[in-house]
């Protein structure tokens, strides 16, 4: 593209050159009338000169041959005077048009190029500008005309740098913060196409951001609850917040679901933002806080309700009877005693699950721990005529709180012997890996369901509530269990089959790691 010092010099050249032809062909047509008035005022003048010396000289001659000599004479002085005028005018014509349009041209170029360089030069920086080149600039000279153009033009560039800047810092952060927070986000166009997707929303439904972007929200797989949702809010175009169920990849999500219309410059309608927080654990915990509540109400409630009616009884005047005043007694004792553990348990699992709980590790043996655990609980295991069964090959050192890993070996031969029947046995193995030190406690009890064991954890949550009751238990033994197992940064698993019986792995760590430091 030419700049415009080219087009104005090419453009001026081009009227000058005309003009010019134009003059050089006006002055070729008036030559000719000029050389005719030249021609007969120097015929006259020929006239009288000859006439003066035929005078002089006494010539003689008739009028006749006069006429014939002057019209000779100026014939032949006609025709190469005209052509010698008009050869050396042509000539000093062309030279005077050459010499005179390159002097016009020198000059004019000059002038042009200098009048013309900074509005190319501001040209120049104005399509850069709007290619995006915020970054290029004018150059600026006090001596120019052109001065106040270029240093506005590079005002705007710097505004425009600045604008640039604090736009590309405001989406970097928008961009952290979509990404970064804890819930998915999805914003979708009037049209019902997804527009924006964070990372979160892509991780939570498994999707990838190509199959998302630009897509209608119905045609990417979204749970239908999800999508009954999006449709109510494009219906009502109001705000709008619901807790909804949903299913994930075979697995179940409690979500609170906030969606709102998006309205832009002037009123606009652009599409829908939702937010989705995932409240699937806060809706367990509060499952579990009220199961725990009524558990703890309906287990305290039994002990204290024997108590408070034996006691009635004994007061209404029972106690005169010996025979029922010792069993009264003994059941209270029973009952209070069971109370008395209920509380126990219920002040350890609290004072397990404080924040900052800690045990006092150190290296230590199991093989001394689990034979420590048959032992206390032995008397139990005669009471049903069972028996143990060990498979202990050699000691195993792991990093431990001795006291603490008695705690769950007691707990867990406990539970085995509690859900096995009479004439069973209780196997105890001692085993290794390169990382932990395990434990396995396996009975030949009732077993647990498949989709139990992901909750015999719990606080109160039993497999036979009758059994357990009847046999004392309190329901906190798996759930203190497993806090200390958390302590000792070990693992716990459960193996089970029903009718057969249930196998419990306790993994507690051979070496002291950062984690546990």
């Amino acid at each position: 593209m030419k700049s415009m010092s080219n087009r104005l010099f090419l453009t001026f050249m081009l009227s000058l050159g005309t003009i010019l032809a134009v003059l050089m062909i006006v002055i070729g047509q008036l030559f000719p009338v000029y050389v005719e008035q030249y021609n007969d005022r120097s015929r006259s003048y020929s006239q009288e000169a000859m006439e003066k010396v035929l005078d002089e000289r006494q010539i003689s001659i008739s009028e006749e041959d006069k006429k014939a000599l002057f019209a000779a004479q100026t014939i032949e002085k006609k025709d190469s005077l005209l052509s010698y005028v008009r050869a050396r005018l042509y000539g000093v014509l062309a030279i005077l048009f050459t010499i005179t349009l390159i002097l016009i041209a020198v000059v004019s170029r000059y002038m042009i190029r200098n009048f013309t360089a900074p509005i190319d030069n501001v040209t120049e920086t104005a399509l850069e500008l709007a290619k995006g080149n915020y970054r290029a600039r004018a150059h600026e000279n006090e001596h120019e005309r052109m001065m106040p153009l270029s240093h506005s033009i590079n005002i705007l560039a710097r505004n425009l740098q600045d604008i640039t800047t604090i736009r590309e810092v405001e989406e970097e952060r928008l961009k952290t913060l979509i990404e970064n927070m804890g819930s998915s986000l999805m914003m979708i166009g009037r049209e019902g196409n997804i527009s924006i997707v964070n990372r979160v929303f892509l991780e939570r439904f498994g999707m990838q951001l190509e199959h998302v972007q630009g897509k209608v929200f119905r045609t990417i797989g979204l749970p239908k609850t999800l999508e009954q949702f999006i449709d109510h809010v494009f219906l009502t175009e109001m705000p709008y917040r619901q807790q909804i169920k949903m299913e994930v990849q075979q697995e179940l999500y409690n979500k609170e679901v906030y969606g709102a219309p998006v309205i832009g410059d002037h009123g606009r309608w652009l599409g829908v933002v939702i937010v989705m927080h995932d409240i699937t654990e806060l809706v367990r915990l509060e499952q579990i806080r009220k199961d725990f509540v009524a558990n703890v109400s309906h287990e305290l409630r039994t002990p204290i309700t024997s108590i408070k009616g034996f006691s009635e009884t004994l007061l209404d005047g029972a106690y005169k009877d010996e025979k029922m005043l010792l069993s009264f007694l003994e059941i209270m004792h029973k009952e209070s005693n069971r109370l008395q553990m209920l509380i126990q348990d219920l002040l350890e699992l609290s004072k397990i699950e404080q924040h900052g709980f800690t045990v006092n590790i150190m290296p230590m043996g199991l093989q001394d721990v689990l034979i420590r655990g048959a032992e206390l609980t032995g008397p139990r295991l005669d009471e049903k005529n069972m028996s143990f069964q060990v498979d202990i090959a050699r000691d195993v050192e792991v990093m431990g709180d001795a006291n603490r890993v008695i705690q769950i070996v007691t707990n867990l031969i406990t539970n085995a012997i509690t859900y096995s029947p009479e004439n069973t046995t209780v196997t105890i193995r001692l085993k290794e890996n390169d990382t932990y030190g395990i434990i396995e406690i396996e009975d030949e009890g009732i077993g647990i369901e498949k989709n139990e064991i992901a909750r015999v954890f719990e606080r109160f949550y039993r497999v036979d509530r009758a059994r357990s009751r009847n046999s004392g238990g309190t329901g906190l033994g798996l759930a203190i269990v497993k806090h200390l197992v958390e302590a000792h940064h070990g693992r716990i698993q459960v193996e089970s089959k029903v009718g057969v019986g249930t196998k419990m792995i306790v993994m507690i760590p051979k070496k002291l790691t950062n984690s546990l430091q």
